[in-house]
């Protein structure tokens, strides 16, 4: 397997983190020395993350009980975390495993930054952090209207993470539903 890699996309503004099935775009809005501090915190966290989650993988694989397991890592625990309330039904903490990437690495962009907007996007489930009067419109994909379906998230709404998932993907589907997104 081939290493964490790093690129500034064509745009000049987006930072493509790429390591084995964690494909990240991540942005930040704000003062540009806050904003490329902030850059360097996440590559810096991106290059154990994925280690972390193969070290603790046979485990992340089991089902979910009532009783949180101890997991080492940060992301782990987010995910076990995620899934824990489920526990009656099947799940695996693997369920929560784009989403809690995108959280982590949210988190250490943030660390001691003073940022307007900032976002990590993993392949759809996409962790935001919105400053007091900021806002944030995003695409919502799987609609079969290409951009056209946007949605708006303002600071006050209290959202901070964006998920769509279907058959498409490599989600786990009964096929019920083309795509469903959850804010």
């Amino acid at each position: 397997m081939n290493g964490p890699q790093v690129h500034w996309l064509e745009d000049g503004r987006r930072l493509h983190l790429n390591h084995g099935p964690i494909d990240l775009v991540v942005e930040a809005f704000g003062d540009a020395d806050e904003c490329r501090a902030a850059y360097g915190q996440a590559v810096a966290r991106f290059q154990t993350i994925l280690q972390e989650l193969v070290d603790e993988l046979l485990e992340l694989r089991r089902p979910a009980s009532s009783r949180p397991r101890a997991f080492a890592g940060p992301t782990a625990r987010r995910m076990e975390s995620a899934v824990v309330p489920l526990a009656k039904q099947f799940i695996t903490p693997m369920a929560a495993v784009a989403g809690s990437v995108a959280d982590e690495m949210l988190g250490a962009l943030l660390a001691g930054r003073r940022l307007d907007r900032a976002y990590v996007n993993n392949g759809g489930d996409s962790a935001i952090h919105l400053g007091n009067g900021r806002s944030m419109t995003v695409a919502i994909a799987g609609t079969g209207h290409g951009l056209a379906d946007r949605i708006t998230i303002r600071a006050e709404d209290g959202i901070r993470g964006v998920a769509t998932s279907g058959w498409r993907g490599r989600s786990f589907s009964l096929g019920i539903a083309d795509a469903v997104t959850v804010l």
